[in-house]
């Protein structure tokens, strides 16, 4: 089985941030595959079900995002879990908003709740990385990610959580290549036909019209002269 967890931080204050797109995407992939109702478990919020044959447990610890791990911890502690059986989404602000990327391993780069997962289980887990964009100076980080996810960024989410959804199935055997061509499928969907055009027929240009020369006028004297020619 694998345990899918979301990062995030409790409590309607914190719902639409940035820093809960995690939180977020757990609650899509519950919807939409008829998993259990949530409870409250291993200090944090957990939700039961199958993908097919596959079992999995959504979590979203409730420890606030700088304590993710202890609730982290304690539910592979009850389910009898390895890090290689966790998969944890997260916000990324190293990726544009909209961007998907899966990792293993590797160094939490700040995050607070992914610092948290390492230090009570290591670095041995999947993630998945949301983008979610970055403000453009490390100062304003915190006050970025604890604002909400403006209106003009609805259509792109709305995208990358269903696509969340439609691929976690792979995601959870580990195909992460079928999981994010599912994502892409939803962020980029391809175009009906073949999306080329013919070049516009243009209008055939019109022959230039003939250059005319006057001729000079001739004096009486040469008019005269001609006539004995």
């Amino acid at each position: 089985m694998k345990l899918i967890v979301g990062l995030g931080n409790p409590g309607g204050k914190y719902a639409r941030n940035r820093h809960n797109i995690g939180f977020m995407a757990l609650d899509q992939i519950a919807a939409d595959h008829g998993f259990a109702p949530w409870k409250g478990k291993h200090q944090g919020s957990i939700s039961e079900g199958r993908f097919g044959t596959d079992r999995a447990v959504l979590l979203k610890p409730e420890t606030f995002m700088n304590n993710s791990g202890q609730s982290v911890q304690a539910a592979m502690r009850f389910y009898k879990l390895e890090p290689a059986d966790v998969i944890v989404l997260h916000d990324e602000i190293d990726l544009a908003p909209g961007k998907v990327k899966c990792k293993t391993g590797g160094g939490h780069a700040g995050h607070n709740g992914l610092r948290s997962i390492h230090a009570h289980i290591g670095p041995e887990y999947d993630r998945v990385r949301l983008g979610v964009g970055h403000p453009g100076h490390k100062d304003a980080v915190p006050g970025y990610v604890l604002r909400d996810f403006p209106k003009a960024d609805a259509d792109w989410l709305d995208d990358v959580l269903r696509g969340i959804s439609d691929g976690v199935a792979h995601l959870a055997v580990g195909d992460t290549a079928k999981f994010l061509n599912a994502v892409a499928m939803r962020v980029n969907p391809p175009r009906s036909g073949t999306g080329t055009k013919g070049p516009k027929a243009t209008k055939a240009a019109e022959p230039a019209p003939a250059e005319t020369v006057e001729e000079p006028q001739k004096s009486p004297f040469q008019k005269l002269m001609e006539k004995f020619r």
